[in-house]
């Protein structure tokens, strides 16, 4: 008998989703001189090899996100308490 899953993939996602403010390609060009924003490119090291970066944005691969945000992991980057609003992508 398949595992009954408490929350499904379609849950987890509408629950993120709530949490998510999205925005525009060019309301992120806006923002891009701002000192309280900071871009957070989740893209794989190939893709930043591959396709470039944008100037100033801080690297953290998709993988490693939740755990680089956690204050309590052992891999928490202090960039993420920085008060910052950070745009992902």
């Amino acid at each position: 008998m398949p595992l009954k899953l408490k929350k499904t993939v379609k849950d987890l996602l509408a629950e993120a989703n709530a949490e998510v403010e999205t925005i525009q390609a060019k309301d992120a060009i806006a923002l891009r001189d701002d000192p309280n924003v900071l871009f957070v490119d989740i893209r794989d090291i190939r893709e930043l090899d591959r396709d470039g970066r944008i100037p100033g944005a801080f690297h953290a691969p998709r993988g490693m996100l939740e755990f680089w945000v956690d204050p309590e992991s052992p891999y928490y980057k202090e960039v993420f308490g920085s008060g910052k609003k950070f745009l992902f992508f």
